[in-house]
């Protein structure tokens, strides 16, 4: 029996379909899902998502959210979630740099808050895309 998996963002549903495993990051640390899990509702952290379907491996961002687990499937309520193949590095190297240098400047309480989200942003989608692009350029073994 899978798993049914959905990842929903405020702006759009990210990811909807069959999976055989998540692995997630969470305030306790890495968790991996399979089917029949007990029924679980947990803060998801800024990190990795690794969806495994067959012998398939799909790796997205997630900036946080929440993830609930029950009767084989998955729900993931996440603040901002992408797949490691849209990242566009050139341009989240930008947004980082962006951060930086609005985090070193004198700005509003809010201004600081959403600068450091965005430097969050930009830090979890370069991890992911780094390790997606080592991942992928790596020769399959026959």
């Amino acid at each position: 029996m899978n798993l049914i998996l959905e990842i929903i963002t405020p702006e759009k549903i990210v990811y909807k379909n069959e999976i055989d495993e998540l692995i997630a990051p969470t305030a306790d640390g890495q968790i991996a899902i399979l089917p029949n899990h007990i029924g679980l509702l947990t803060k998801i952290i800024p990190g990795e998502l690794i969806i495994r379907k067959g012998n398939s491996q799909e790796a997205l961002a997630v900036t946080g959210g929440f993830l609930e687990v029950a009767k084989n499937h998955i729900s993931i309520l996440a603040d901002y979630a992408i797949r490691a193949e849209d990242i566009e590095v050139a341009k989240t190297q930008e947004a980082q740099k962006r951060a930086e240098k609005l985090m070193e400047e004198k700005v509003s309480d809010r201004d600081f808050r959403m600068a450091q989200a965005d430097l969050i942003r930009a830090i979890t989608e370069l991890k992911v895309a780094t390790k997606y692009k080592r991942r992928a350029s790596k020769p399959t073994e026959v």
